[in-house]
């Protein structure tokens, strides 16, 4: 075991039903992420993936239980802290990639940047590298609607990167691509890895993605059903 970047300990999460019913949907959930490594999550639509996912990279709140990122239960941060905490630690990529259509795939990446306090002109430098990186310096000043669905998913790497995270957690990355572009985008996530020593949390049905993985949790019901070390 490597070093570890997040721990997640007792996590409990419910919803209200229509019917003003509770229905839990995350059950006791306990577990530790490895820096710089890939971990992927996987299990029937249902199982809570999705929700434990959001939980660990701080878009939801639990009923009861901590995420803990250096030595730092994140709950316990008012939701101003814990949103700017968001920004300069976490970065997300998304199936439907969530780009800004009015602006160009260099200004989605800078955005992020601007937010946490870098000026246009660095923000605009440092966003060009990054999409550099993910294979785009031709297509800078293209909006979404002007891109294939495989770049506007590089782009959304490319902002998930924007403010250098600790972590990257990704939901269905692939899900709404072809199988070259999703091929694509796997290798994308591995060298983005080895190069920047990057850690990924990602939530997938993809086999080939399962595949790159360190690390595997299936989950069933709500709970971490199994773990499995690839490398």
């Amino acid at each position: 075991m490597g070093e570890i970047i997040l721990r997640a300990n007792s996590i409990f999460k419910s919803f209200q039903t229509v019917k003003n019913k509770k229905l839990e949907v995350l059950k006791n959930i306990s577990l530790e992420i490895e820096q710089n490594k890939i971990t992927v999550i996987v299990g029937a639509s249902g199982a809570g993936k999705s929700t434990l996912l959001h939980l660990l990279g701080a878009l939801d709140r639990p009923d009861s239980g901590e995420v803990i990122y250096n030595s730092e239960n994140i709950f316990n941060l008012s939701d101003d802290k814990l949103a700017k905490f968001r920004n300069r630690n976490i970065g997300f990529i998304f199936q439907f990639h969530h780009l800004l259509p009015e602006f160009t795939a260099l200004e989605n990446v800078c955005i992020p940047q601007m937010i946490n306090g870098l000026s246009l002109n660095d923000a605009s430098k440092k966003s060009k590298e990054i999409l550099e990186t993910v294979g785009l310096n031709e297509r800078l000043d293209h909006k979404p609607a002007e891109l294939s669905g495989g770049e506007q998913q590089r782009v959304a790497v490319a902002r998930a990167l924007a403010n250098d995270p600790q972590i990257i957690f990704a939901d269905e990355p692939t899900g709404n691509l072809d199988s070259a572009n999703s091929e694509g985008i796997h290798q994308l996530i591995v060298d983005l890895k080895n190069k920047f020593d990057k850690t990924f949390v990602i939530v997938t049905h993809n086999s080939s993605l399962v595949n790159l993985a360190d690390r595997i949790f299936e989950m069933k019901d709500g709970k971490i059903f199994s773990v499995t070390q690839n490398k």
